[in-house]
This record gives C-alpha cells, sequence and structure tokens, in this order.
C-alpha cells in the first residue's frame, strides 16, 4: 500500500501535465491527418486512374477503411510493447511512422499504392492509442478521469476538424500538397514527443506478464471485460446511423438541405462529446467512474427512443448533440476503470484490447445499422440500439455491484486474518 502511495505521489509531482499537453497535439494532428482525406478522396481515386464511378465510391471506402482495419488489428500489439519497451518509445514509433505515411500517401501513382499507404498509416499509426496509455499510466489515478478526458476532447476535435480541413486545402494548395502539409505537421509532433515528453520509470515486468498479454495478473476480470463491451457499445451507438442518415434526413427536410442537415447530424454528436469529456471525466474522479458510466449509456438509451420519432432536422440534430453530451463521458472512465483495476505493468495490453474493441465498434456499427435500416426500418436501428445500451447500463451495474462486493470482502479483517 505504502509502495502504491508513493508511487502516486511521484506521479503527481511528475511532468504528467506537459505530458497530457503533447498528447493532445500529438493525438489531434495525427487524427486531423487519418480523416482529413475523407472530402476528396474520391477525387484523389479518380487523379490516380479510376474512372468507372461505382469503383471510384468502392475504391474511396476501402482506402478510407483501410487505415482504421490495420489500426484495430495492432492496437494490442503496441500496447504490450508499450509495457515492455516504454510508452514514450511508442509514440516516437507512432509519430514519425505516421509523418513518413502520409507524406508518401501523397506520392501514390495508383489506386493499389493508396491502399496500401493506408493499411501502412494505420499499422505505423496509433498515436491517439499510444497517448491514452501513456496518460492513463503517468497520471495519478485521483485525475485520470479528468486528463483522460482532456485527451478525449482533443482526438474528437481532430475527427471534427480534419474533414472541414480537407475541404478546404486541396482547392488551396493541391491534393498532394496537402498530404506533404500534414506529414509536416506530424514530423513537429514527432519532435516534440522526442523532446518533450518525460516517461516516469515503469514498473518492472512481473513473471507471467509476457503471457497472454498479462491477462493472467488481472485478479478480477470482470470489470476489465465490461469496458471493452462498453467501448464497443459506445461506438455503435455512434456509428449505427452513419449508413442511414441521408436517407433517414430526406425524409424529414427539403431536398436541397439533405447533405447540409446530414452533415450537421453527424456532428452534434462528436461535438457534444467533445464538450463535456474533459467536464465529465472530472466529475467522474469525483463521484465515481462506474457511476458516470452507468448513468451515461442510461441517458443515451433514452436520448435514442425519440430519435425514431422525429419530425424535423433541427429535433434530430439537437437529440443527438444531447446524446453525445451524454457519451462523452464514456471514454475516460472506460480508461480509467481499466486502470483502476490492473496492475501497471499491464496497462498498455488491456487498454490495447479495450481500443480494439472500440474499432470493433466502428465497423460492426455501420454493418448493423444499414442491415436493420434496409431490412426491418430506420426506426428499428434507434430502438435497438437504445435496448443494447440500456443492456449495457444494467450489465455495468451488476459488475460494479459485484467488483464492490468482491473489495468489501478483500478489506474484511475476517479476508485479512486469512491471510495472515
Amino acid at each position: 500500500m505504502n509502495i502504491e502511495i508513493d508511487r502516486e505521489a511521484a506521479l503527481d509531482a511528475g511532468p504528467w501535465r506537459r505530458n497530457l499537453i503533447v498528447c493532445v497535439f500529438g493525438s489531434f494532428t495525427t487524427i486531423v491527418g487519418m480523416t482529413l482525406l475523407l472530402p476528396f478522396l474520391p477525387l484523389y481515386v479518380e487523379q490516380l486512374g479510376v474512372t468507372d464511378h461505382a469503383a471510384i465510391v468502392q475504391w474511396s471506402g476501402i482506402a478510407y477503411g483501410a487505415a482504421f482495419f490495420s489500426a484495430a488489428l495492432t492496437a494490442p500489439l503496441w500496447g504490450r510493447l508499450a509495457d515492455r519497451y516504454g510508452r514514450k518509445l511508442m509514440l516516437i514509433r507512432a509519430s514519425l511512422g505516421m509523418a513518413i505515411a502520409m507524406s508518401l500517401i501523397g506520392m501514390a501513382h495508383n489506386v493499389y499504392e493508396l491502399v496500401g499507404l493506408r493499411l501502412l498509416t494505420g499499422l505505423l499509426g496509433g498515436y491517439a492509442s499510444g497517448s491514452t496509455v501513456l496518460v492513463a499510466a503517468q497520471t495519478p489515478k485521483a485525475r485520470s478521469g479528468w486528463a483522460i478526458g482532456v485527451l478525449s476532447a482533443g482526438i474528437m476535435a481532430g475527427s471534427l476538424v480534419g474533414p472541414l480541413i480537407g475541404g478546404v486545402l486541396p482547392g488551396l494548395i493541391g491534393i498532394r500538397a496537402t498530404f506533404f502539409l500534414i506529414g509536416g505537421v506530424i514530423f513537429i509532433t514527432f519532435l516534440g514527443t522526442t523532446f518533450l515528453i518525460r516517461e516516469e520509470a515503469r514498473p518492472k515486468a512481473v513473471e507471467g506478464s509476457k503471457a497472454r498479454g498479462g491477462w493472467s495478473l488481472v485478479r478480477d476480470k470482470r470489470p476489465v471485460i465490461a469496458m471493452w463491451g462498453t467501448g464497443l457499445l459506445l461506438m455503435v451507438a455512434n456509428m449505427s446511423i452513419e449508413p442511414i442518415i441521408t436517407v433517414y434526413v430526406a425524409q424529414l427536410v427539403e431536398a436541397p438541405q439533405v447533405t447540409f442537415v446530414a452533415g450537421l447530424v453527424m456532428s452534434a454528436a462528436a461535438f457534444g462529446s467533445l464538450l463535456s469529456s474533459s467536464h465529465l471525466g472530472k466529475l467522474a474522479d469525483r463521484i465515481g467512474h462506474w457511476r458516470i458510466i452507468n448513468v451515461c449509456l442510461a441517458v443515451s438509451a433514452l436520448l435514442l427512443i425519440p430519435q425514431a420519432f422525429v419530425v424535423s432536422g433541427w429535433e434530430l440534430i439537437l437529440l443527438r448533440f444531447l446524446m453525445g453530451l451524454a457519451l462523452g463521458g464514456l471514454l475516460p472512465c472506460i480508461a480509467s476503470v481499466i486502470r483502476h483495476n490492473v496492475p501497471d505493468a499491464v496497462t498498455g495490453s488491456m487498454l490495447g484490447y479495450s481500443i480494439s474493441a472500440q474499432y470493433a465498434g466502428q465497423v460492426i456499427g455501420p454493418l448493423a445499422g444499414g442491415f436493420i435500416g434496409g431490412h426491418i426500418g430506420m426506426r428499428a436501428v434507434f430502438l435497438g440500439t437504445s435496448v443494447l445500451m440500456a443492456c449495457g447500463a444494467i450489465g455495468n451495474f451488476v459488475v460494479e455491484r459485484k467488483n464492490q462486493d468482491a473489495d468489501s470482502l478483500r478489506r474484511s479483517p475476517l479476508a485479512s486474518s486469512k491471510t495472515a
């Protein structure tokens, strides 16, 4: 116990605030790099020699999703390597790798090179996920919710700003120059990471930590599994309406406004999460991370129901914004609960699997939403997602109670005497 207290005191006096600033900037710039090509990607695919309209759409989807696909596969690996060799080293690798990969995309000669380089971007990248690992491990536990909330705000800001920049820069400097420019900006992230981040001494590896990513060292696995499921649900809730949103909005507004309103609907949830993540993370540090998770899931489940019955575009925008405010508390709390329930020596591995679960939600959400919307109806997408979020709230509540009971049992005088 004294060792844990001493370590927390050392972290509090350490450079965790400066590390957080660098990680927020780096996560913002790398996420911008991952998303800025969305508005002009079909144009770039056409420049690379694809002429058929259907093929342009198909290759654009493949190229965009390729980076996230390879990132999902490699997130646990980078988390495990971070535990073994250092979290700062993984951030240096990710920022330098992305700077190179983004610049190379600007020199692609055909669509196959483009897809391959997008796969390389996801493979070499992972700065945002690596930042989550470093901030969670190097921030005092009493402030981890707020710190990860601030980092999550930077990540979501990158997701919002990236497409906006991608809609402006190519018209000013050209598509290829846009990739060179963002590669240069990410190189600045590499320099800041190398020279400004200071990583505190990592806990020594414990015997067995290399096996199965340290899973055998996790005393109570239920909270960790619950957080992986919660991360997946979060992304499903955010992404399930993506395939149907334009068609759904077309039923609510006049034809000339459809794309504009659909864009606002897509951005509303992310904007709400951007505003609330740090505040809810700070609140969770005071009143408990489990409590915020349960409330956020329950509120999101309730807000999804009226989204199925809206009669105007502004109602849907408002409800998605409110839902984003609620969902903003989940990412920092998920990481904080994992941090509190796993040994420090395997924090990176467990958070890496959590990030993979979130990427899986980004894949499952649109697939499920498109299938349900096409075969059952668009309202069923909202109502089905509401049921999932409600089940998540109930499941987390049950796991929390069992976790509390287990903690009480371990701290009881009887348990202490048996241990002695």
